[in-house]
């Protein structure tokens, strides 16, 4: 495929709306460009326009090795568009960027697998010793919905390795973060403002809360990869009128768990806080779990690390590839749950400082090396 194209496929990409759903699109995107290079992919729809991707190609004997790829195709929504220098969906090139949302997180990772797979399925003097799998996920930025539908359907089961093309700068990520989102609903009982002895302010419940919590996870242990356990307070919603004292109020948190202190630990640390203020206040708290990824870790010595190390390297010659470790969660989380120990990194192009914010980009010279590092990782592990 040409340089040209293979710009023109990231563009393409960006130029979807695919801002907290929609992901078909990009799905049927995908489909027909693999297809038209010879390709079947199935689309897996559900839900209001969403949908999952996967497609393979290779040796297809049961006895042999898989390799699976992952990108999810949804973004995080743009604020407000009027403070972009660059259109967010126009997807600009100005010098070696590219601008627009999901441009790094992570539409170029998920061209570059696509890619990937065209160039090898196309290559007469590759053959591949096992399956390489392409899967593209609904809803990473928000639930993962995608992710779970897979595994119902065994999808990473038989998977020997993983590599998810979240943006690292070329570095390899070995291991990640859980993430653990949690709503704290808080219960009164109203009252006139004027009277507010005879109500319960139900915001007073969230405040309670939110001073425990500070302090909440001030000494849990230090994890030899991952660090300190972070936690933030995210949204609070309470209150329908100035002079009504408020009987419903809600927060929610999250957290990113570490296998030193994980999500169980996590569970019963929150429970314990609400069931102790619940004793104390007649405002009562109630703790719901909105989802609950698990920390995903690779020995960092482990041979396809380092494989990957070696082709990264190999490739972003005007850097320093790293082994790192991340605080953000992957789709990986929650492909563990089905294959336990599996194999994964975390790899992908530039630039992971601007994801999620304004004016987010990615070089095209650190996506084009993508394309050859994924394309140079799948021929060495199944070769």
């Amino acid at each position: 495929m040409k340089r040209t194209e293979k710009i023109k496929v990231l563009q393409d990409l960006v130029q979807l709306h695919t801002v907290n759903g929609n992901e078909i699109v990009v799905a049927q995107y995908l489909q027909s460009l693999l297809e038209k290079h010879g390709i079947q992919a199935k689309i897996d729809a559900f839900g209001d326009n969403r949908a999952d991707l996967v497609a393979e190609i290779g040796d297809a004997d049961p006895t042999k090795k898989v390799l699976a790829f992952t990108g999810h195709q949804d973004t995080v929504a743009v604020g407000n568009i009027d403070s972009w220098k660059h259109d967010p969906f126009a997807a600009e090139v100005s010098g070696d960027r590219l601008y627009g949302r999901g441009a790094s997180d992570m539409k170029s990772g998920l061209a570059a697998i696509a890619i990937a797979l065209i160039e090898l399925s196309e290559n007469d003097e590759v053959k591949l010793k096992g399956k390489l799998r392409f899967i593209a996920t609904a809803g990473e930025e928000y639930g993962t919905p995608g992710a779970y539908r897979l595994n119902e359907q065994h999808v990473i089961d038989d998977a020997d390795a993983l590599v998810v093309g979240e943006p690292t700068n070329g570095n390899v990520s070995y291991a990640h973060s859980g993430s653990f989102n949690y709503r704290i609903k808080s219960t009164g009982k109203s009252a006139h403002s004027s009277t507010p002895t005879e109500g319960i302010n139900a915001i007073q419940g969230l405040i309670n809360y939110i001073n425990v919590e500070k302090d909440l996870f001030a000494d849990t242990p230090t994890d030899p990869y991952l660090g300190e356990v972070q936690h933030s307070i995210t949204v609070i919603n309470g209150g329908e009128q100035v002079n009504t004292i408020p009987d419903q109020a809600e927060l929610l948190g999250n957290i990113r768990p570490t296998r030193e202190f994980n999500n169980q630990k996590v569970i019963e640390r929150i429970t314990g806080a609400v069931n102790d203020l619940n004793a104390k206040n007649d405002v009562q708290l109630e703790l719901e779990i909105i989802h609950n990824f698990e920390p995903v870790e690779t020995d960092s010595e482990h041979e396809f690390v380092q494989l990957a190390k070696k082709v990264a390297q190999d490739n972003f010659t005007d850097r320093e590839v790293k082994l790192q470790t991340m605080n953000g969660a992957t789709d990986a989380s929650v492909f563990v749950k089905n294959n336990p120990g599996l194999p994964t990194v975390v790899l992908g192009a530039d630039n992971s400082k601007t994801d999620h914010q304004l004016n987010e980009y990615t070089t095209l010279s650190s996506y084009l090396e993508l394309i050859e590092v994924y394309q140079q990782i799948a021929e060495n592990f199944l070769k």
